[in-house]
């Protein structure tokens, strides 16, 4: 191993714990700045959600640290405020996520709020409430978002109604005006425990100091009913491709929202996928789609590409926000380059920049605790190896154009792109799909 990689967190500086209820504590110390950053996640997402109440675990997330047996929202707040920390949750699809910061003095505090919340919220009825009528707010707003109803119906589209990707994390206003404070007291019960937990503590603090201090707050945490790890598969392919046209009064923009069914994380083929993804739509001025149909065109006012790439076959997504008339035009160029991504294969600069992209980002993730818990989390989550960033170069640098050719042509070749446009009305758009 080079003094570089021996820099990187690895197996030989990354201290891992498992407790006997499932959870995993994993630390990296770093004395270079005086504070410490957790971040660590639990298998509570929307994936365990009914269709009739989508939006239920999001809402949990948000109603974590409104109270708890011990603790009201005053309290809990005041505490962190007094100490000048923070810490957040978040539910997301598959998992609920959480991340906090603090100096590092002050670890056992925010160590044991976040224990608190996770194990004893009471969710109050008020603050449940509140945020409800937030959410709901938020959708009604959301509504006449013409990029945001571009993204949902080619959600919707792609993924069929059993499929749990056909429903957003947010839920929408059906869903949200159905969910009660009982609801997500009852969504805790089930869901909430250690199997499978993930905790990462990075920062100026001894690792087996911090190891018994997330031993001594999670270790009794027990939970029977606690469900197995849901898997999410790939639906079967519709087959054809389609268009779905939202109409949205009063807008002068449209959005396009063009979607096929992407790789998972632990895909063998998803690290080509996101070196041609950067290439599609992501390196420089957003690749080559951000030049072609932004630049040289000028048929949009952004247009980028992005790769999920989570638990699941998320989508792959081509993106665009366009003057109405140039919908049909922007389409076709974007698809263009598509058609280009899957026939040739890249060229060496090509290849060349943008494996240089990925791994001089890489240490630049590296520079901030948050960072370096981020990636040391996602190492965990997705069982990639305490080793994977040290050998991160290697792994890109062994990919050929071949490779993002194969990649390409698998999941953007395929014959089920969606294609969702959001804006005004336009009778050149009314040929297939149309809703409101």
């Amino acid at each position: 191993m080079t003094d570089r990689q021996a820099s990187i967190p690895n197996a030989s500086n990354i201290t891992r714990r498992q407790l006997d209820n499932g959870v995993t504590i994993l630390v990296y110390e770093n004395p270079a700045v005086q504070s410490v950053n957790i971040m660590g996640s639990i298998h509570a997402g929307g994936i365990y959600e009914s269709p009739a109440k989508s939006g239920l675990a999001s809402l949990v997330g948000g109603a974590l640290m409104t109270g708890t047996a011990s603790r009201d929202f005053d309290q809990i707040h005041g505490a962190l405020e007094d100490i000048g920390a923070d810490l957040g949750f978040r539910g997301h699809l598959h998992k609920l996520g959480f991340s906090g910061k603090a100096l590092a003095e002050d670890l056992p505090t925010l160590i044991d709020i976040a224990q608190d919340a996770l194990r004893n919220p009471t969710f109050p009825d008020e603050h449940v409430e509140r945020l409800r009528g937030e959410r709901l707010t938020w959708l009604q707003y959301s509504s006449f978002d013409t990029r945001y109803r571009a993204s949902k119906a080619m959600r919707e589209a792609l993924y069929p109604a059993y499929h749990p990707y056909h429903y957003g994390a947010s839920g929408d206003e059906a869903s949200i005006a159905n969910i009660a404070a009982s609801d997500l007291r009852q969504f805790h019960a089930q869901h909430f425990g250690p199997r499978d937990m993930i905790l990462v503590i990075v920062g100026a603090v001894k690792a087996d100091d911090a190891v018994e201090l997330a031993g001594e707050a999670f270790g009794d945490w027990r939970n029977d009913s606690q469900p197995q790890v849901r898997q999410v598969r790939r639906p079967p392919a519709n087959g054809s491709s389609s268009r779905q046209v939202v109409v949205v009064p009063g807008k002068t923009q449209s959005d396009i929202c063009m979607g096929v069914f992407g790789p998972a994380r632990l895909a063998e083929d998803y690290v080509p996928a996101q070196l041609a993804n950067s290439i599609l739509g992501e390196f420089g001025m957003m690749g080559r789609i951000g030049k072609s149909v932004r630049e040289e065109k000028g048929l949009a006012y952004y247009a980028y590409s992005r790769l999920g790439g989570g638990h699941g076959p998320e989508p792959w997504t081509v993106s665009a926000g366009v003057n109405p008339e140039n919908v049909d035009l922007a389409i076709a160029s974007a698809l263009e380059e598509v058609e280009r991504l899957t026939s040739e294969t890249v060229s060496g600069d090509d290849l060349a920049d943008n494996q240089s992209y990925f791994t001089g980002r890489m240490p630049l993730r590296l520079e901030s605790n948050e960072g370096i818990a981020s990636d040391i989390h996602g190492m965990q989550s997705f069982g990639l190896g305490l080793d994977y960033l040290a050998t991160y170069a290697a792994t890109v640098y062994q990919i050929g154009a071949d490779d993002l050719l194969r990649a390409a042509r698998r999941y953007l070749g395929a014959d089920d792109m969606v294609i969702a446009v959001a804006g005004p009305e336009r009778d050149s758009l009314q040929s297939a799909g149309s809703s409101d």
